[in-house]
């Protein structure tokens, strides 16, 4: 997996959701906290996703096959929308459930230190992923809003991890919030509502991440700056002088084919159009590293709606 596919973030996370797993579900045991539960369902849930989200990565570097010539990078988008599913049934779905059943069958909760102590140990670890998260995302990140990477990131790795630890710490605040007041007012009714907006937390950014990873594996096109590039690259001035029309499209997250149908002069001989396409290909190559497949097809310009 690439740098850009946020391996050092994947890892992090995975640590810190594996320790903060443990240590809710002790709490659980010990207070009787559906929050606790709750929210230890969920950092196992994020556990398994940080793991699916490794295997993608591994998966994808298979090498192309007749079967699949354009090789396996679309793994990725996929385990990352497995992820969304995950994330979707298992911590949402189950946080909504438990805090409807805590609401509806409210009781004290008990030992308040377990689950206080855990949370705010919960916090300082999930800060640490989030941190690490936001280091690498912004090394690609440049100009683009914190929105704008996450809806135009081609690797959904970082975008996952991103949502899934800014989820994580959003959650625990409300489950410190939810036991909080449980303790202040002795009604375990607010335990289960903490509950409850955990799981509509969760539920909202599994269908963002379920959107951004479906539009990913419908395919994508290079985004702008990278078409300018190519269409620039593709024209010398010489031999081709203009790009007709061209499509890209992302076949996985550092693999881009480029399709253009390209204008060269009428009287350029074979051996020149030849030599001409395989110019540009090593333009475009030069300054769109990840366009690997290009297919390029010489034609003679005509101004017509028919072009």
């Amino acid at each position: 997996m690439s740098a850009s596919g946020g391996t050092k973030a994947i890892v992090a996370a995975l640590g810190a959701n594996l320790a903060i797993a443990a240590a809710k579900f002790v709490a659980f045991a010990f207070s009787g906290s559906s929050s606790m539960l709750a929210e230890g369902v969920h950092s196992l849930a994020d556990s398994g996703n940080q793991g699916l989200l490794l295997l993608g990565g591994k998966k994808a570097k298979r090498e192309a096959t007749p079967e699949h010539p354009f090789g396996y990078g679309r793994e990725r988008y996929i385990y990352g929308f497995l992820v969304s599913i995950v994330l979707f049934t298992i911590g949402g779905v189950f946080a909504l459930y438990e805090g409807y059943e805590k609401i509806k069958h409210p009781h004290e909760v008990e030992h308040w230190y377990w689950p206080v102590g855990v949370l705010a140990f919960a916090i300082i670890a999930e800060g640490f992923s989030f941190r690490t998260a936001i280091k690498e995302s912004n090394e690609i990140r440049g100009k683009q809003s914190w929105p704008q990477f996450v809806r135009r990131a081609k690797a959904p790795e970082l975008p996952v991890v991103l949502l899934e630890d800014f989820g994580a710490l959003v959650g625990l605040v409300l489950a410190l919030g939810g036991v909080g007041l449980a303790l202040l007012t002795g009604d375990g009714v607010w335990d289960g509502i903490g509950t409850l907006c955990i799981g509509v937390l969760l539920v909202l950014i599994a269908l963002v991440l379920a959107a951004e990873t479906k539009s990913l594996l419908l395919g994508e096109a290079a985004d702008v700056n990278e078409v300018a590039k190519i269409r620039e690259a593709l024209v010398d001035g010489e031999t081709v002088t203009r790009v007709i029309h061209m499509r890209t499209l992302h076949l996985g997250p550092e693999e881009l084919l480029v399709a253009a149908k390209i204008a060269v002069q009428h009287d350029d001989t074979a051996a020149e159009v030849a030599r001409a396409i395989d110019a540009a290909e090593a333009r475009i190559r030069e300054a769109v590293p990840i366009a690997r497949v290009i297919y390029l097809e010489p034609d003679i310009f005509r101004a017509s709606p028919t072009t």
